[in-house]
């Protein structure tokens, strides 16, 4: 497995996203789950992502009993910031910076994960009525007390970003980051390379869309998230998936499938790129893992650019109200 550097962290250039295994996606298998972490860090993909609010919890206690006895093959990141979700939302929207929550919400990550510290902690969104200064100077209290090794921040702006950095090093932002999802480029990431920073993308295969295998909005049951996603359903549907024949087209070209097309171009990005796919099953793992070994030629990445201009996807990633507490 290759590597990427987030700041002074390394980590595998590909991670494993865990958020699937505990909501949004369908039923949850926590056996398969567990054997698909196993499988994971056996194969050198040791850069775990997992967060309070997934599951309620129970994403974090999953990922912990996975790694039962295997904690020092693994760089392990979490996050806080989601204190609740508002009754009929699929989406966690209370969110909660104070530095009194902070205090409480790693040492209920800790126990949950039954860890002594986590690797990388993330704010998973910046609280609107909380100076970030005190959010992260919470936070690096964790750090000075051994709970923490680095910190990172999710969905901010490069202002964000430079703010918190000056309070503590920011060691990585997680936001979304796909062909269909470009964003990132025009502001936060050249403050992240400005800053020594790493990035690590969440969602680079756009929330399965980009594996070609999702043809209807029918493909999603009434426990998958995705079912209430503006680019999944009405007229935005049928644009993707026609944006998407291009990368099937591509990607049969080489012999390798639609998603390994999708996470190679991300992967030749920069080796301060580290992506999380999520996934709970064994053989969507090994199919992902193996995009680490595909080398994309210039024309190609000029062919997928070419294909994916910022913007191109028809729709927003959330709703609009979740959408206010992105890139903030």
């Amino acid at each position: 497995m290759r590597e990427s550097q987030l700041g002074d962290l390394t980590v595998s250039a590909l991670g494993l996203g865990c958020m699937g295994m505990s909501q949004s996606y369908g039923t949850s298998d926590d056996a398969e789950s567990i054997a698909t972490v196993h499988a994971a860090i056996d194969a050198g993909c040791t850069f775990l992502d997992t967060a309070d609010v997934y599951g309620d919890g129970a994403n974090e206690e999953l990922v912990g009993r996975a790694l039962a006895g295997r904690r020092d093959q693994v760089v392990l990141a979490t996050k806080f910031g989601f204190s609740r979700r508002q009754a009929g939302d699929t989406i966690p929207n209370v969110i909660n910076g104070s530095p009194e929550y902070a205090r409480t919400a790693i040492d209920a990550s800790l126990r949950r994960l039954g860890v002594d510290h986590v690797d990388l902690w993330y704010l998973h969104r910046r609280d609107p009525q909380v100076p970030i200064e005190e959010t992260v100077g919470a936070m690096a209290e964790a750090v000075e007390t051994g709970k923490v090794r680095y910190l990172g921040l999710s969905e901010v702006s490069g202002d964000t970003v430079r703010a918190a950095h000056a309070v503590h090093p920011i060691t990585a932002v997680q936001s979304e980051w796909s062909l269909w999802t470009r964003d990132p480029e025009t502001e936060v990431l050249p403050t992240l390379r400005e800053l020594g920073i790493g990035f690590v993308p969440f969602s680079p295969l756009g929330r399965g869309f980009l594996t070609g295998q999702i043809q209807s909005p029918s493909d999603f049951g009434p426990d998958d998230m995705r079912a209430t996603l503006p680019r999944f359903t009405g007229e935005n549907f049928q644009k993707n998936l026609d944006l998407v024949a291009q990368v099937k087209s591509l990607a049969a070209a080489r012999g390798v499938t639609a998603g390994q097309l999708a996470l190679a171009w991300l992967l030749a990005q920069g080796n301060d790129i580290a992506p999380i796919p999520g996934t709970k099953r064994r053989k969507y793992l090994a199919e992902n893992l193996a995009a680490v070994d595909l080398t994309l030629t210039p024309e190609e990445l000029d062919t997928l650019n070419n294909a994916f201009p910022p913007e191109a996807a028809a729709g927003t990633r959330y709703s609009e109200s979740a959408m206010k507490l992105v890139n903030q």
